[in-house]
C-alpha cells in the first residue's frame, strides 16, 4: 500500500509546482492547458526581446559607443510608438477580420512578425551608417538616418500588431472568468523575455564591435520569427462565419463610440496615459545615466534592464494575488504609483552619492511600481470591456499606453539635452526624474474617483 501511495503523492506534488510557483498558472483550464498557454505566450517573449533591443541595448550603444546625440536617439526610439494610436483600430479589425481561412487574429500576428523581422534585419547597417562607421561605403548621412528611422518604424508596427492581436487571441481562448489571469500571464512572459534577452544581449555585447552588433541584431530577427511561428501553431480555431462577405455588426467609429460610453472611460484612459508616461520617460536615459554618470560598462547597464524587468515581474505576481481575491484594480494601480515616488528619488540620489547599488535599487522599484500600475489598469480595462469588444479594449489600452510611452521617451531625451546644455548632464537627468515624480502625483489624482471605497474594497479582499 505504501509503495502505490508514494508515486501518487510524488505525481501530485510535481503537478502542483506550476500553479504554486508560476504567476497566473492557475489561469489554465481543461480546454486551455498550461502547456498550450505557455506556447502561445512565446509571442510576448519576442515582444519583450524587441523592447530590450530598442529601449535598452541599442539606445545605450547609439549614445555612448556610436556618439549619436541623445535627442536623436530618443526620437528614433519613439518613432515605433507613432503607430501606437492605431492599436485600437488593429484590435477592432482583428475582432472583425474576414478571410477564406476563417482566421481573424492569426493573419495580423503573422504580418506583424514579418515586419519585426524586416526591421531588425536592416537596423544594424543603418545605425552604423548613421553614426559614420560606414564611411568606407561613401553613403551619405541621410541614408543612415532614413534607414534607421525606417527600421525602427517597421519594428514598432510589427511589435504593436503582434501584441494587440496576440493578447486578443489569448483572451478569446480563455474562459471569461480566467481572462484577466491569462492576460496577466502574457505580460509576465513578456517580462521573462525581457530578463532573459537582457542577460543574453549583455553577455553577447560585452566586447562591443560593429560586426558583433550586426550579428546580434540579426540573430534577434531570426529568433523573433521562430518564436512567433511556434506560438501560433494550431492555436486559433477556424470558423466559416469569418469568410469574406460576412457582414460586420459595427463600423470602427460606431464601436469606438460604444466603447467610450462606458463609465469614466476618458478618465480611465487619462490615468493610463499619465502613469505610463511617468514610468517610461526615463527608459532611454537609465542605461546612458549608468554609463555616463556612474561609469558602468555596456554589459552592466544592460543587466540593469533585467533588474527593471524583475521588479515588474514581482509587481505582476503580487498584483495577481491581490486582484485574484477581488481586490480593487485601481487601488492596486495607485500602490504602483506610490512605489514609483521613492524609486525616482533613489535614482536621483545615486549620482551625488556615486552609488551603483542605490541606482540599481531605484531601477528595481521602478519596475515594481510599473508592474503594479500596468496590471491594475489592464485588469480594470478587461473587467469593463463588453465581450464583443475584447480586441478593441485591448487596443485602446495599448494605444494610450504606447503613445504616452513614446511621448514620454521623446520628451525625456529633449529635456535631458536641453537642461544639460545650460548646466550639467547630472542636472539634465535629474530634471527628467523629478518631472516623473510630478506625473505620478497627477496619476494618483486622476485615479482617485475610480477607486472603490475602502470598506467596499475590503469585502472582496
Amino acid at each position: 500500500m505504501t509503495k502505490t501511495k508514494k508515486p501518487s503523492s510524488l505525481a501530485y506534488t510535481l503537478a502542483s509546482l506550476g500553479p504554486r510557483f508560476l504567476p497566473f498558472a492557475d489561469a489554465a483550464s481543461e480546454d486551455l492547458p498550461l502547456s498550450r498557454l505557455l506556447r502561445l505566450s512565446l509571442f510576448q517573449i519576442s515582444v519583450g526581446m524587441a523592447m530590450v533591443m530598442l529601449v535598452g541595448t541599442l539606445n545605450r550603444v547609439m549614445i555612448v559607443e556610436l556618439q549619436v546625440p541623445a535627442t536623436l536617439v530618443s526620437l528614433m526610439v519613439a518613432l515605433p510608438l507613432l503607430v501606437a494610436p492605431f492599436r485600437a483600430l488593429i484590435g477592432f479589425r482583428s475582432d472583425n477580420h474576414r478571410s477564406q481561412l476563417g482566421w481573424r487574429r492569426v493573419p495580423y500576428i503573422w504580418m506583424g512578425s514579418l515586419l519585426q523581422f524586416g526591421g531588425f534585419s536592416i537596423m544594424p547597417f543603418a545605425l552604423l551608417v548613421l553614426a559614420g562607421a560606414g564611411q568606407s561605403s561613401q553613403a551619405p548621412a541621410w541614408v543612415g538616418l532614413l534607414g534607421a528611422a525606417g527600421a525602427f518604424v517597421l519594428v514598432g508596427i510589427g511589435m504593436h500588431t503582434v501584441q494587440t492581436a496576440g493578447l486578443a487571441l489569448a483572451t478569446d481562448l480563455a474562459p471569461p472568468e480566467s481572462q484577466p489571469k491569462v492576460v496577466g500571464l502574457m505580460y509576465v512572459m513578456q517580462l521573462v523575455g525581457m530578463i532573459g534577452s537582457a542577460l543574453m544581449l549583455g553577455h553577447l555585447l560585452r566586447d562591443y564591435s560593429p560586426g558583433q552588433l550586426i550579428r546580434v541584431v540579426q540573430a534577434v530577427a531570426v529568433m523573433t520569427l521562430v518564436l512567433n511561428v511556434v506560438a501560433l501553431w494550431k492555436q486559433e480555431p477556424r470558423s466559416r462565419l469569418r469568410k469574406p462577405g460576412t457582414p460586420v455588426d459595427h463600423t470602427f467609429a460606431q464601436a469606438w463610440q460604444l466603447f467610450c460610453q462606458g463609465p469614466n472611460t476618458l478618465r480611465r484612459l487619462l490615468a493610463v496615459g499619465l502613469g505610463t508616461m511617468a514610468f517610461t520617460m526615463e527608459d532611454v536615459l537609465l542605461e546612458p545615466f549608468g554609463g555616463e554618470i556612474l561609469n558602468l560598462s555596456v554589459s552592466t547597464t544592460t543587466m540593469l534592464t533585467a533588474t527593471l524587468a524583475l521588479g515588474g515581474l514581482i509587481g505582476f505576481a503580487w498584483a495577481s494575488k491581490v486582484l485574484g481575491r477581488g481586490g480593487d484594480a485601481y487601488r492596486m494601480a495607485s500602490w504602483g504609483s506610490w512605489v514609483g515616488v521613492p524609486a525616482f528619488v533613489a535614482v536621483m540620489a545615486s549620482a551625488p552619492l556615486a552609488s551603483p547599488v542605490l541606482f540599481a535599487t531605484g531601477i528595481f522599484l521602478i519596475g515594481l511600481g510599473g508592474g503594479l500600475f500596468a496590471h491594475g489598469t489592464l485588469t480594470a480595462t478587461m473587467q469593463l470591456a463588453p465581450p464583443e469588444q475584447i480586441g478593441l479594449a485591448m487596443g485602446a489600452w495599448g494605444a494610450v499606453q504606447a503613445t504616452a510611452a513614446g511621448v514620454g521617451m521623446a520628451a525625456g531625451g529633449l529635456i535631458r539635452d536641453g537642461v544639460a546644455l545650460f548646466s550639467s548632464s547630472v542636472l539634465g537627468y535629474s530634471a527628467v526624474y523629478g518631472l516623473e515624480i510630478v506625473l505620478l502625483l497627477l496619476t494618483l489624482w486622476a485615479m482617485g474617483p475610480l477607486m472603490r471605497p475602502v470598506r467596499q474594497a475590503a469585502k472582496f479582499a
